[in-house]
Formats: structure tokens, C-alpha cells, sequence
């Protein structure tokens, strides 16, 4: 059971020490490999390379352990601070957004994180549920509330923006994400990345860019 404590997590980035970023690429690994009930403190500790003294200093469970995971992936996806100006078109914000979300989804080691979190939801249902309301709905209510703006500026017509802004995000997954978060494929080049991106942003736009006049 996820522990009732969040204020004890240290937040990632908060005296990230090089130590630390060692345990969480260990236990990551760990948990990948054996799952959550598989891993034990002392695989974890074997595979980053401390002492089970050491661990137990920066953290003092396997569920404290896997949060932090959690954490650190959060704010990487954080990093996506892509401004939203209401007032410019939106086929350029839209490219250079799609191209930003999908860099940072599809960034190398970037999916080991997400796989684990996807694979520990069912049975850590605040985890997943933190993770998703910290990073995916938060990036959606972003994309949604520009959607908004230019809908009122009559460019788009769009009767349900946070449904398109989902829409849109996933277009831009359209056969890079899943390929690598299942590591059927190595993270997706640039070249394939812009293609990707720029069809999702031709095909959001046909379908609700407003005709002129």
C-alpha cells in the first residue's frame, strides 16, 4: 500500500546527489526486470552498486523507493515548459508543441519510468493516479485552454477542446510511442519525430481549422 506521507518524498531535483540518481537508475532497472513484488531492497542495492546501508539512508522502503521514481519522472516531464501564447496561429504553436511533447515522451531512458509506472498502477492506483493528474492532464488542460482561446478568435471550431487536445497529443504518439515504450524500437530519430508531428498538426487542422471566408 502507497505510503500516506507524500511530504516525506524528497521532490527530484531537491538534493538530487549523484548518489541518489545511482539508486533510482538501479531500483528502476530492478523493478523493469522483476516487478514490484520481485524487487527486494537487496537486489536494488546489488544493482546500483551500494550497500543496503546506504540505500536504506535515502530511503526507508521499496514504496518510498518506487515513488520517488515516480517523482523524478514527473518533473523530466515538467521540463516541457512550452508557452502557450494565445494570441499566435495555431499551426506553429501546434508543430512546435507536437514536437517538443514528443521529444521529451520518446527521450532515450525516458520510457523505462512510464513502463514502470504503467506496469504498477493496478496494484499502486495513487501512483498512477498522481502521475497522470501531475503530468498528462495538467499538459492536456495546457493544450485546451489555447485550443479555447483560439476557438473565441473564431480561427478553429471546436465544440469539446480537451477532448482535441487529447486528440492531438496522441496523434503525435502515432507510431513512435508505443514502438518504444514496449522497446519494439529505438527512441525515434528527428527527422521521423517532425514527420510524425507535422501530419498529426495537418490532420488536426483540416478537421477543425475554421474556412476563409
Amino acid at each position: 500500500m502507497v505510503a500516506a506521507t507524500p511530504h516525506t518524498l524528497q521532490a527530484a531535483g531537491e538534493d538530487d546527489s549523484g548518489k541518489r540518481r545511482q539508486i533510482l537508475a538501479g531500483a528502476s532497472r530492478v523493478f523493469m526486470d522483476l516487478g514490484f513484488d520481485g524487487a527486494s531492497m537487496g537486489e536494488i542495492a546489488r544493482a546500483a552498486g551500494v550497500s543496503k546501508g546506504t540505500l536504506y539512508v535515502y530511503f526507508a522502503d521499496k514504496n518510498r523507493l518506487f515513488e520517488a521514481i515516480v517523482e523524478r519522472e514527473v518533473f523530466e516531464q515538467r521540463k516541457l515548459a512550452f508557452t502557450f501564447d494565445p494570441e499566435r496561429d495555431a499551426a506553429s504553436t501546434l508543430r512546435e508543441f507536437g514536437q517538443a511533447y514528443i521529444e521529451l515522451l520518446c527521450r532515450p531512458g525516458g520510457g523505462s519510468a512510464i513502463r514502470t509506472v504503467m506496469a504498477i498502477a493496478e496494484r499502486m492506483p495513487d501512483v498512477g493516479r498522481r502521475f497522470y493528474e501531475d503530468v498528462l492532464e495538467k499538459t492536456i488542460g495546457r493544450l485546451a485552454a489555447y485550443l479555447e482561446a483560439r476557438v473565441t478568435a473564431q480561427d478553429l471550431a471546436i465544440d469539446d477542446c480537451q477532448l482535441a487536445a487529447s486528440q492531438f497529443m496522441m496523434m503525435c504518439q502515432a507510431s513512435l510511442f508505443l514502438p518504444f515504450v514496449f522497446q519494439a524500437a529505438p527512441p525515434p530519430s528527428a527527422e521521423r519525430m517532425a514527420q510524425v508531428v507535422e501530419s498529426a498538426s495537418r490532420m488536426f487542422l483540416a478537421a477543425y481549422q475554421t474556412k476563409p471566408a
